[in-house]
């Protein structure tokens, strides 16, 4: 997974505001009580700190595994 990759799922998943809000409040203990942008930033994997998100936010497999989809057949949202 690509650092842009990551963005495109996290708003993809959660809608750009709240995505971005995620990524900065959320902590993460997955990736050492960290959010995820300052996961990124200090050099986690995106994908680690993607796994992290799915955890943290009880995310189905099909939603964990979105990035893999081409981006034009993604739905939108959490999968269901």
């Amino acid at each position: 997974m690509k650092h842009s990759e990551f963005w495109q799922v996290l708003e993809e998943t959660f809608g750009a505001g709240y995505g971005r809000s995620v990524a900065e409040d959320l902590v993460l203990s997955a990736v050492g009580g960290r959010t995820a942008a300052r996961a990124l930033q200090d050099g986690v994997p995106p994908r680690v700190v993607w796994d992290a998100v799915c955890d943290e936010m009880d995310l189905d497999e099909a939603t964990r595994w979105r990035h893999r989809i081409d981006p034009r057949e993604r739905p939108r949202g959490p999968a269901r």
